[in-house]
């Protein structure tokens, strides 16, 4: 083996289902030699970026052997994970962890995801390359959660189809529920709008100009929530998170909209932010 084959870090491959769980496969080579001081005593070590030194910032799974030769641990749903970014790494005995590489994933079970009726918090792992060729995971635990579909565009609104999961009776929560547009910062009235309900399904239609009142110059992001009409109930965010693309941002993208404001004219659009939430941004014109 060359040097540049010993220092390379070995790849996982991982395999989601459709409750939420991760099970991650480790070729042969990464473990110790037969026999030795810390062959069997491995572990697939995860790290939550910003928070590794948290009382929940690390999760250890044991390895274990497959027919194949290989190592494998898994990541149950019904372990929770606090939401973030989580870095993935391998360590035997008391050896420092080292990163893992992405190998295949299969994450099928991921697309057009439709859980089950449970009012536990709904769990979501996607496993997704670094640009540094690192393997990490973005996950998510939210109940209520409220997932974004079809975001259609108007000259100056936009109307959003949805569904809501993690309650006990959707179509009670969602009964004279409105979607709420806040304002980053809180500096200004929180903007509402009714709902359109079929069931779990809901759909509600934004205008721009509206969002547009309290613009001043700079740039406004508006973070939309539906609100229940029960106030002892949470609120659930607006997300896309239920497939298999773990940043969003970049991928679905919404072409802009010109709308007049209190200070001339303005672009807006929506956008999903870098945790997959559904935002609109008011700017100004270029």
């Amino acid at each position: 083996m060359s040097e540049a084959d010993e220092t390379a870090p070995a790849r996982a491959d991982c395999v989601a289902d459709s409750a939420g769980g991760l099970t991650f496969h480790i070729a042969d080579g990464a473990r110790p030699a037969p026999g030795g001081h810390d062959d069997w005593s491995g572990a697939l070590v995860l790290l939550r970026r910003g928070a590794a030194d948290a009382p929940d910032g690390e999760v250890r799974l044991p390895l274990g052997p497959t027919a194949d030769g290989r190592l494998q641990a898994a990541l149950p749903s019904t372990v929770a994970l606090p939401e973030g970014r989580w870095d993935v790494h391998v360590a035997y005995g008391d050896a420092e962890p080292r990163r893992l590489a992405p190998g295949l994933n299969d994450l099928r079970s991921l697309v057009d995801r439709r859980p089950g009726p449970s009012t536990s918090p709904l769990s979501v792992r996607i496993p997704y390359a670094t640009k540094h060729g690192n393997l990490s995971l973005r996950s998510w635990r939210r109940a209520p959660h409220a997932e974004a579909g079809e975001i259609r565009l108007g000259d100056d609104t936009m109307t959003v189809r949805g569904r809501l999961h993690r309650v006990a009776y959707p179509s009670d929560w969602l009964a004279e529920a409105v979607v709420e547009a806040r304002r980053r910062g809180g500096t200004a009235p929180v903007r509402t709008a009714p709902l359109e309900v079929d069931g779990p399904d809901f759909s509600f239609t934004l205008s721009y100009p509206e969002l547009a009142r309290s613009w001043d110059g700079g740039a406004d992001v508006w973070d939309l929530w539906l609100r229940p009409a029960d106030g002892s109930m949470a609120p659930a965010r607006l997300a896309r998170i239920l497939d298999d693309i773990a940043d969003k941002k970049e991928i679905f993208t919404y072409p802009p909209r010109t709308v007049t404001g209190p200070h001339g004219e303005v672009q807006a659009r929506p956008y999903y932010t870098r945790g997959n939430d559904l935002a609109v941004r008011i700017e100004a014109s270029v």
